[in-house]
C-alpha cells in the first residue's frame, strides 16, 4: 500500500473540527494514537490470520490505561475530566488499524462490564473489575439465542432458583470473546414472558455444564466468536446482576452506549477507507494520468467526504446529547443506522479505486470491507435500528 495522503483527503484532515472537543481529547488521541502505532499497528495483519490476540498485548493495553478509560478509579480505571467524547477518540483511533477484530478483542469488556458497573454488587464490582481493566482476563456479554437475535425480549435460556443458586439451561450464540472470556454477562429467563422475566447473571464460563464451540465467521477474525452451551449450570445466587427480573432495563441502557461507539468506530472506518483509497489514486497511472485526474473518481471520493461529513455532524450531536444526561434513542438508532450505511458505501467505493490491490489479504480497506456486514448486524441490525426509531417517534 502507498503511503497515505497528508493533505485534505488524510485520516485527520477528513474529521471536521469539533467544538466539542478540549485540549484534553487532543492529549489522549495523541497518547493513544503512540501506543497504537508502537503496540498494535505492526501485529495488525498477523493477529488477524492468526485468529487472536496475545494476552501479553491485554496487559500492556491494561497498563497504558485504554482499557481502563471511563471506569471509576476505585475499580482501577480511570474517569476523572473524561466524557462522551474521548471515547468518540478512542473508537476513532482503534479503528485506524483497519481490523475491527482487534478493537473487538481488546475492548469487549466495553459491553459486558456496564451492566456490573451499574447494577450489580459491590462485592461483584470489587472481584470482577479491577482485573479485567487490567487485562488480565475478560467478560464478555451474552445475549443473543440461536432463536432470539434482536429479538431481546423472548429470550429462551431458563435459570431456576434452588436454594443458593440459580441452575441455567440454554444457548447463546454468537458471543464475542466467548472462548477466551472468562466471565459472561448473561441474560437468563427467571420469570414469565416478556422483557419482564429476564434477569443478568454473572456466569463463570469455566464451570461445569459450560461447553463452548469457536464460530468461523467473515471479518473479525482477531476477536473470537462462540456458540456457548449451558446444561444444568449452577450459578451462586449472588452472581445475580441487579434485582430479578429487572435485567431487560440494564440490557438496553447498555445498547444505547454500544450503538454510539459502533457508530464512532464505523465512522472513523468510512476515512480509513478514503485515505487508503487517495494515496492510491494519487500514485496509480492510468490511461496516462493519475487515477485520481480522473472525474468519475473524483466524484466518488467527494459523495465519500460527504457522506462521513453529515454522520461525523450527527455522531456528535448525539454524543453531546448524551452527556447532557439525554438518552436519544432514536437518533441512536438512526445514527447507528447511517453510520454504518456510510461505512459500507465508502468501503464499496475505495475497493472499487484501489482494484485488484484492493481484494488483495492484508490491507486496511480488504479488512474493513469484510467487517462491513457485522457493524450493520451487530447492536441491533438496521431493520430493527429503524422500526424501533419510528416506535420511539409515536409512530
Amino acid at each position: 500500500m502507498p503511503n497515505r495522503p497528508s493533505g485534505a483527503l488524510s485520516f485527520d484532515a477528513l474529521r471536521p473540527p469539533s467544538p466539542f472537543m478540549n485540549d484534553t481529547h487532543r492529549a489522549w488521541r495523541e497518547n493513544l494514537r503512540k501506543f497504537i502505532e508502537r503496540e498494535l499497528m505492526p501485529h495488525v495483519s498477523d493477529w488477524d490470520e492468526a485468529g487472536r490476540v496475545p494476552r501479553e498485548v491485554f496487559l500492556k493495553a491494561g497498563a497504558f490505561g485504554l482499557l481502563g478509560a471511563g471506569y471509576p478509579e476505585k475499580y482501577g480505571g480511570w474517569s476523572e475530566g473524561y466524557d462522551r467524547f474521548h471515547g468518540v477518540v478512542t473508537s476513532e483511533e482503534l479503528a485506524r488499524l483497519g481490523a475491527g477484530g482487534v478493537s473487538a478483542a481488546l475492548m469487549v469488556h466495553g459491553i459486558g462490564l456496564p451492566p456490573i458497573l451499574a447494577i450489580g454488587s459491590e462485592e461483584m464490582k470489587q472481584r470482577i473489575a479491577p482485573p479485567v481493566l487490567r487485562g488480565e482476563t475478560q467478560i464478555s456479554l451474552a445475549i443473543t439465542e440461536p432463536d432470539a437475535g434482536s429479538d431481546v425480549a423472548n429470550i429462551a435460556t431458563r435459570a431456576e432458583r434452588r436454594g443458593d443458586r440459580y441452575i441455567v439451561n440454554g444457548a447463546k450464540m454468537y458471543i464475542t470473546g466467548g472462548m477466551t472470556s472468562r466471565y459472561a454477562t448473561t441474560a437468563v429467563r427467571t420469570g414469565g414472558p416478556g422483557a419482564g422475566g429476564i434477569s443478568l447473571l454473572l456466569i463463570d464460563l469455566e464451570a461445569n455444564g459450560v461447553t463452548r464451540m469457536p464460530l468461523k465467521k467473515q471479518g473479525w477474525w482477531a476477536s473470537d466468536t462462540a456458540a456457548i452451551y449451558f446444561d444444568g449450570v449452577a450459578v451462586p445466587a449472588d452472581c445475580l446482576i441487579g434485582a430479578e427480573n429487572q435485567g431487560f432495563l440494564g440490557i438496553v441502557h447498555n445498547f444505547n452506549g454500544e450503538r454510539l461507539g459502533m457508530a464512532s468506530g464505523a465512522t472513523a472506518s468510512a476515512r480509513v477507507c478514503i485515505e487508503d483509497a487517495a494515496a492510491w489514486a494519487q500514485q496509480r497511472k492510468t490511461f496516462g494520468k493519475r487515477l485520481a485526474d480522473h472525474q468519475v473518481i473524483r466524484h466518488k471520493f467527494a459523495e465519500m467526504a460527504q457522506r462521513v461529513n453529515a454522520t461525523t455532524a450527527y455522531l456528535e450531536q448525539c454524543a453531546w446529547r448524551v452527556m447532557q444526561g439525554e438518552t436519544p434513542v432514536a437518533d441512536l438508532c438512526l445514527l447507528k443506522v447511517q453510520a454504518t450505511q456510510t461505512l459500507e458505501f465508502c468501503a464499496r467505493e475505495a475497493t472499487q479505486i484501489l482494484g485488484g490491490a484492493g481484494y488483495m489479504r492484508g490491507g486496511r480497506v480488504e479488512r474493513i470491507y469484510r467487517e462491513v456486514r457485522v457493524n450493520a448486524i451487530g447492536g441491533g441490525s438496521e431493520e430493527i435500528m429503524r422500526d424501533l426509531a419510528i416506535r420511539q417517534l409515536g409512530l
